[in-house]
């Protein structure tokens, strides 16, 4: 139990670290964006934050659902996955590691929902807030899908956790979009100072995951691959 309970808080770090990624922040300021249009309206904002995490915590269960169910269904992935997970997790988290910490430079962005697209969404309600979490959730780059296709889903494969570990992914990455719809709700003048603290956390936060990354990932390679540290 407590190895699970850490998995889940590792699930929601990993989400909130992924959410405020510059390529993921940059879709969680347009969700912020449309929910801004309701600060007239408190219900509204709060409703459409909510609807909004539940459209990203959705896709990504189903996603983990599959992917998990799909990997333990097939005897000869589920049989790697057994015995070389830990093998391949040690490197894994390494590259995971140098992405964070900008070692690997990308030049192309997530796939982003064109300008006109998420105003016609906006214009749906909270059911837009809540097809844009969705779409957002899909749109994966380097560093998100790293964090989920590596990471959780191994949390998830390590677990048997086809629903509870990739929904406590999701509820993480669309959680600072919620807090905003709260700031925005009770105290807009705010938005502004409190985006460039989570800036400036963003940056220091990736920084010391991509070592612990680091670290992480070298102590599973001398401990399984190399046998050292062990007794």
């Amino acid at each position: 139990m407590p190895e699970y309970i850490i998995a889940l808080g590792s699930a929601m770090w990993l989400g909130i670290l992924t959410s405020i990624s510059p390529c993921p922040l940059a879709t969680n300021i347009a969700a912020i964006s449309y929910i801004g249009k309701n600060i007239g309206k408190t219900s509204s904002a709060l409703f459409s934050g909510l609807f909004y995490t539940l459209g990203r915590t959705l896709t990504y269960c189903v996603l983990g659902l599959i992917l998990v169910s799909s990997a333990q269904a097939v005897p000869r992935i589920s049989l790697f996955l057994q015995s070389k997970m830990k093998i391949v997790m040690g490197p894994f988290l390494i590259v995971i590691g140098i992405i964070l910490l900008d070692f690997i430079k990308f030049s192309f962005a997530g796939l982003m929902v064109s300008q006109r697209r998420q105003e016609q969404l906006a214009r749906s309600g909270m059911w837009g807030a809540f097809a844009l979490g969705v779409v957002f959730a899909l749109s994966f780059c380097p560093v998100s899908a790293a964090l989920f296709f590596g990471s959780t889903f191994g949390l998830a494969v390590a677990h048997s956790s086809r629903v509870i570990i990739p929904s406590v992914y999701g509820i993480g990455t669309a959680a600072p979009v919620v807090a905003f719809a709260l700031i925005i709700v009770f105290a807009a003048h705010s938005v502004g100072t409190v985006f460039k603290k989570v800036s400036i956390f963003e940056k220091w936060s990736r920084r010391i995951s991509g070592i612990i990354f680091i670290l992480a990932g070298a102590y599973l390679i001398l401990t399984v691959n190399f046998h050292l540290f062990q007794g």
